[in-house]
């Protein structure tokens, strides 16, 4: 990987929606954990495209649910909250210079990024409460004709996870991390599972930038196991995004 977008939050961050119950975000606080944010994703190698925020979406700072980049081909996603289909315009004008193609996701189809996890060649693609079937199998079409696999993970009962992307990460080396509720799911029985432990789920949604692994700091079980199986790790606070049901991943588009 050599570049990330990344969007810094809007001045009304807090006006965004959520499913959670956290309380307030700090936007001075969010504010400064999104530029350490972004420091880490330098610091693994990429430079950085940052979009200026954008008071008109309030979840605007959470790029990644408006594209699915597959090498160097994108699908820009049509989210499925309304509210928010308006982010991918200014998305679109960063990608098109880096990709060779830049296709879209169409009515009556819903597709959240959030929901996609690539896996190599493979890509598993959730279906929620943001990400329908028809947004699902329109990016299955555009996957198959790249040459890219994909199995479909339906996580519409799974309580707590507003995407595919909060409970599952690829790390790697057919390996993935992923919350108890999915553990067993069929979908992942030809992968190395690291479990994420009960309390530690928000830990799940993690990201391999090049060679270290960006992590939610306040985990330690998670934390332990990674360092463990020899990952480099950074681990980064996430307080006031956790509240808006963000996550790391959430945040930049990585290419």
């Amino acid at each position: 990987m050599r570049r990330g977008i990344v969007r810094r939050p809007a001045i009304n961050f807090q006006e965004g929606q959520t499913t959670v119950d956290l309380g307030m975000p700090d936007y001075e606080r969010a504010f400064g954990q999104h530029d350490t944010y972004c420091a880490a994703l330098e610091s693994c190698g990429l430079t950085l495209t940052r979009l200026d925020p954008d008071s008109n979406y309030p979840d605007s700072t959470f790029v990644e649910d408006t594209a699915v980049l597959i090498g160097r081909h994108a699908v820009l996603a049509r989210p499925g909250a309304v509210s928010r289909i308006g982010e991918v315009t200014a998305v679109k004008k960063s990608l098109d210079p880096y990709f060779a193609s830049v296709e879209t996701i169409h009515e009556p189809g819903t597709l959240d990024g959030g929901d996609v996890c690539e896996a190599g060649n493979h890509y598993f693609v959730g279906i929620s409460t943001r990400t329908n079937e028809e947004g699902a199998r329109q990016l299955g079409k555009r996957l198959g004709l790249l040459g890219r696999t994909y199995t479909l993970v339906d996580v519409r009962g799974v309580s707590g996870l507003l995407h595919l992307k909060s409970g599952l990460a690829s790390l790697g080396e057919n390996r993935l991390a992923v919350i108890k509720a999915l553990a067993e799911r069929n979908e992942f029985v030809s992968y190395d599972l690291v479990d994420v432990d009960a309390g530690e789920e928000y830990a799940a949604n993690c990201v391999r930038v090049n060679d270290h692994l960006l992590i939610a700091s306040g985990y330690p079980r998670f934390a332990a196991n990674l360092a463990n199986l020899g990952y480099q790790t950074i681990e980064l606070e996430m307080s006031e995004f956790q509240k808006m049901d963000g996550g790391l991943s959430c945040l930049s588009l990585r290419f």
